[in-house]
């Protein structure tokens, strides 16, 4: 049951003048034709009241727009949907095309039903905000081109720094071992001996450089074995005690996909040790209905309010904004959860299969409809 509709006049509103002058515009629809416009309806498609009053509405909207139109008015009058808020396309005069914001309910109007309605134009805004949708699809883009980019940059590099730069350390430490072996006890065997430990240092510090920038086990060995590792050196570097649940965990995530992972764990790590001052540090890694889930947990500081939930609002974020559009074009979700003095948690949620991605079909957005 629907309540029951109250009479309408507009010779009766003692505002009338107000009515008239409103900046929003104001409009009495009865049986699909206009029976009011103020001037400030009218002027939103280019046209006086005394060109509107009179005229049935299908005349001034798109002839595609015409059917849902009518189908909107009846459902009001009917009592289906007695007030209704709606973005309706209006044609203009010139022949473009005008987004009006609509707020309209049905009411008797000299005895029968009509639909009395307010709107505001927005196509300025509408125009605005798709603006800012194609920039910030363009910066997804650029920023998952940069990543990418990254990537293969760090990919090569540590080839070059472990094929190029290690082999010839490896064949330096040869030379110096052939020394070694040849020479008689003295400065040189002293000399050569302190430079065999030199080079030793130098070949281990280029496995590190190298790991970190494109880690062979993540290769080689799975996602999880790499994280696990990796966590082992951190621990080693840092002193915070850390421990990960379980080690082992067969990922069928593709190489990119799991590098992208893998360097979120590496970041949130990498804030961990310069900025929670924490002294411990929990990974836990799950899949459960062909999701991955990683939880980053410390025991340190906690973060101010609202750096967690909005990281883009605090200057020098970069590392969670980087983490969290690595997230995005996974597909996934990251949440942070912090409170000062309390440690905090990164949960990161990503599909294993990427056609399954949380963002899938979310994609620059055109006009919106009635």
């Amino acid at each position: 049951m629907t309540e029951p509709a109250h009479d309408f006049e507009l010779g009766s509103i003692p505002f009338r003048g107000l009515v008239e002058q409103a900046l929003a515009g104001v409009y009495i629809i009865q049986d699909e034709v206009f029976q009011y416009a103020n001037a400030t309806w009218a002027a939103m498609t280019g046209h006086t009241p005394e060109q509107l009053i009179g005229q049935p509405v299908s005349r001034f909207v798109p002839p595609e727009d015409a059917e849902e139109v009518s189908a909107r008015y009846h459902r009001r009058v009917s009592g289906v949907e007695p007030s209704m808020r709606f973005v309706v396309r209006g044609l203009h005069r010139d022949g473009s095309i005008v987004f009006i914001d609509v707020h309209g309910m049905a009411l008797d109007y000299r005895g029968r039903p009509a639909v009395v309605g307010v709107g505001i134009e927005v196509t300025d805004q509408l125009e605005r905000n798709r603006q800012l949708e194609r920039s910030q699809q363009q910066y997804r883009e650029l920023a998952a081109y940069l990543i990418a980019v990254r990537e293969r940059q760090r990919s090569a590099y540590a080839r070059e720094v472990h094929d190029v730069l290690g082999g010839l350390l490896t064949s330096m430490k040869l030379n110096v071992g052939r020394i070694l072996r040849r020479a008689a006890p003295g400065e040189i065997r002293e000399i050569a001996d302190d430079l065999n430990g030199l080079l030793q240092e130098a070949i281990n510090s280029v496995r590190e450089i190298s790991e970190s920038l494109h880690p062979q086990a993540l290769e080689y060995l799975g996602l999880a074995t790499a994280m696990a590792s990796h966590l082992e050196r951190f621990e080693k570097r840092s002193g915070i005690h850390a421990a990960m649940c379980p080690k082992e965990l067969p990922l069928p995530l593709d190489s990119s996909r799991a590098t992208m992972v893998y360097r979120i764990f590496q970041e949130a790590l990498t804030n961990v040790a310069r900025h929670a001052q924490a002294t411990e540090v929990e990974v836990r890694l799950a899949v459960e209905q062909g999701r991955l889930h990683l939880h980053i947990e410390d025991n340190g500081r906690g973060m101010p309010a609202g750096v967690a939930t909005a990281p883009e609002s605090a200057a020098h974020c970069f590392g969670l904004l980087s983490m969290k559009e690595r997230a995005r074009e996974l597909g996934g979700a990251l949440a942070i959860e912090s409170t000062e003095g309390l440690g905090t948690t990164i949960m990161l949620c990503v599909p294993l299969d990427p056609a399954e991605s949380d963002d899938q079909g979310e994609h620059e957005k055109g006009a919106p409809h009635d």
